[in-house]
């Protein structure tokens, strides 16, 4: 990904406020480049008041020109966006192209996904059962660990492609018996990816979609339906059932 030239062009004629749905809609389909320091943390600005801001940029060289101090950038989709907000409670995207700026309060974005249907893996995304390494990977190291976060009853694994863009990503959908944003599955995947599973530089990114048991209840069925690789977790029995299309049948631990 070299930059979201559609975003930049937006931002540099200055018409984020009068083309509000069409600034939205490519940082909803192209994303931005969030900065991280030298240990992988993001970076965050402050608004006026004193708040954060998590800060996205046009593209790596446009970081570069903007905020030099940062150690690097990392390319975020709207979902990983979305996981960040939620893991730290920040509420507005600072959104920066070589001329200009804007501000744009998250909620517009979850209004954005929700509306092109990604919430449900529908008609924009399309999500497929994976057998890339690091599937495997998180789908094993699931089964391993998803016990020690009771919230948690069940996650399914796919590999996920933007229909109009075929980007391409692995994703967890994560059903919890909690209210949204779920503290449980943010603490599951920092679990995954703090150790259990290691990406390297080739690795596809991987992107955690919380989900209230009741109500995404219809997603929750949609995705039942898909083949995907489940994992299920009984906290009343401390069973865990893993399901793949790899085994001749249902695996329960």
């Amino acid at each position: 990904m070299t930059g979201n030239t559609a975003l930049a062009d937006i931002l540099d004629r200055g018409a984020a406020a009068t083309e509000a749905e069409q600034l939205l809609a490519a940082l909803a389909d192209h994303g931005v480049f969030v900065p991280v320091q030298a240990n992988g943390s993001v970076m965050f600005l402050r608004n006026e008041d004193g708040s954060p801001a998590l800060p996205g940029y046009v593209s790596e060289a446009c970081r570069v020109e903007k905020l030099p101090q940062a150690f690097g950038a990392v390319h975020c989709d709207a979902l990983r966006l979305m996981d960040i907000a939620q893991q730290t409670g920040v509420g507005v995207l600072a959104l920066f192209s070589t001329a200009n700026w804007a501000r744009v309060p998250m909620p517009l974005l979850y209004r954005t996904m929700r509306e092109r249907g990604q919430q449900a893996g529908g008609q924009q995304l399309r999500l497929t059962w994976s057998t890339h390494p690091v599937a495997v990977a998180l789908r094993d190291a699931l089964a391993r660990r998803i016990r020690e976060f009771p919230p948690v009853r069940t996650v399914w694994v796919s590999q996920a492609r933007r229909v109009d863009t075929g980007f391409e990503h692995l994703m967890l959908h994560v059903a919890v018996d909690e209210p949204l944003p779920s503290a449980s599955a943010h603490r599951l995947m920092e679990t995954l990816l703090g150790g259990e599973v290691v990406l390297g530089d080739g690795s596809p990114q991987v992107a955690m979609l919380p989900l209230n048991t009741t109500e995404h209840a219809a997603t929750i069925a949609e995705l039942e339906r898909m083949g995907l690789d489940t994992v299920r977790s009984d906290p009343a029995t401390g069973r865990v059932e893993v399901v793949s299309r790899e085994y001749d049948a249902p695996d329960a631990n």
